[in-house]
């Protein structure tokens, strides 16, 4: 169940995204900086015996024309919600079995590392996995991510109780 402001967000774009875009509610995902929606797109009407590579082709082809002809609107649907919501508003789409994302933030993140995390990035670096230490940085999230989903998951929601808790607390006031 969605709640507090995730729950206005994805309300907010639920009322504001024309109808027919989507197949249904977007997929909301947000972060301090950005807000992320996407939307699941009809697949193409094909032929049962289309080939894989028409089916490939006419998905692209789905979703460029739907990124093309949205962007106005879009725009205009981003610059009100960054103005409500104080974030950034990215755009993506998922067609059958593609998901592709129109526009994401790429922010810098500082950290400071010791030695052996230096060698671990400057490794991936050598070894041509990553072309910089922030590019091999991002790939050890990445696979973390990968990884540790569930772990992830669960961290995530005992988050939010303890917001829920905090939020219940006595009134300092």
């Amino acid at each position: 169940m969605v709640e507090g402001l995730e729950a206005e967000v994805l309300g907010w774009f639920i009322g504001r995204i024309p109808e027919g875009w989507f197949t249904g509610p977007p997929e909301i995902t947000m972060d301090r900086d950005e807000i992320l929606v996407v939307g699941r797109l009809a697949e193409p009407s094909l032929p049962d015996d289309a080939s894989p590579e028409v089916r490939a082709e006419a998905t692209v082809a789905r979703i460029q024309r739907f990124r093309e002809e949205t962007r106005p609107q879009r725009m205009r649907i981003a610059a009100e919600a960054e103005h409500r919501f104080a974030r950034k508003v990215s755009w993506g789409v998922v067609c059958g079995e593609r998901r592709e994302l129109f526009t994401v933030l790429s922010l810098p993140v500082m950290t400071r590392l010791r030695l052996p995390e230096r060698r671990t990035l400057d490794t991936l670096v050598e070894a041509g996995v990553a072309r910089s230490r922030s590019e091999a940085l991002a790939w050890c999230v990445r696979l973390v991510a990968k990884h540790q989903s569930d772990w992830l998951a669960e961290l995530r929601d005992a988050l939010v109780r303890v917001q829920k808790l905090r939020q219940s607390g006595p009134d300092i006031e």
